[in-house]
């Protein structure tokens, strides 16, 4: 990470920004939509897990009592919107710096950044609805409902909103700097590996929120009171002891 972040202010000028320098800053920006947008769409598949309470098979209907079980899939769920919200925080900041650099205003009201701002809102209020309440059953259950609620309207005002020709027409942002191949070269090769980079750091930390979760759901269930015991480890010395009655 360290090699690619250096290699990130190395990488030839693009002339065609009016800060080339700066407009490196687009290195960092774009993997942090990427991922914002794959961990909404895990965040709200394992919130859907929560609601499968049925097992359905050819023989029998069978109502699913591990509630264990759902609160790993709330805890997972939990663990990727946090994360999702981080990159959404990301996405923001390094897209108003590039604005600012780039277009002369830290806020333009361009369609992109209008529509990302209110899916921000959007997922801003999923944390007020899930900590609104107490109970980590109802937490569970309204998060995962509101989760399943937004996904869509979310999805198209990242994807499909600001591609509407009236709508693309007006905004600042290039449209085809991706798919149409004008990211080619180093910046190209510096994209991805930073992508990949920061795609396996999330893996990390979403399995290191997933095990603190682990262990405050243990700490609530045992009193406050987390076992850290270790098995303890055989004497290599076996035989028989007569106990009387």
């Amino acid at each position: 990470m360290s090699w690619a972040t250096i290699w990130s202010f190395k990488v030839p000028d693009v002339a065609r920004f009016q800060a080339p320098g700066f407009a490196r800053i687009f290195l960092w920006h774009f993997p942090c939509p990427m991922l914002f947008t794959f961990l909404i769409l895990f965040g709200t598949w394992f919130g859907l897990r929560i609601f499968q309470r049925i097992t359905l098979s050819p023989f029998k209907i069978e109502p699913e009592t591990d509630a264990a079980a759902r609160a790993i899939w709330d805890l997972k769920s939990l663990a990727c919107m946090e994360l999702a919200y981080l990159f959404a925080i990301l996405t923001m900041a390094t897209g108003i710096l590039f604005s600012e650099k780039q277009w002369g205003a830290w806020w333009s009201w361009d369609p992109r950044q209008t529509s990302f701002l209110i899916v921000m809102l959007i997922y801003a209020a999923y944390f007020s609805v899930r900590f609104a309440y107490a109970d980590a059953a109802k937490r569970a259950t309204f998060g995962a409902g509101y989760a399943l609620l937004v996904i869509f309207p979310a999805l198209f005002l990242v994807f499909v909103f600001p591609r509407l020709p009236p709508i693309e027409n007006m905004s600042l942002h290039p449209s085809d700097s991706i798919m149409g191949g004008k990211i080619k070269g180093e910046y190209a090769y510096c994209v991805i590996l930073i992508l990949t980079l920061v795609t396996i750091l999330t893996l990390y930390l979403y399995k290191l929120r997933v095990r603190v979760g682990l262990a405050e759901i243990e700490l609530e269930n045992n009193n406050g009171k987390l076992d850290t015991s270790l098995d303890s480890a055989p004497t290599g010395v076996v035989r028989p002891i007569s106990i009387s009655e």
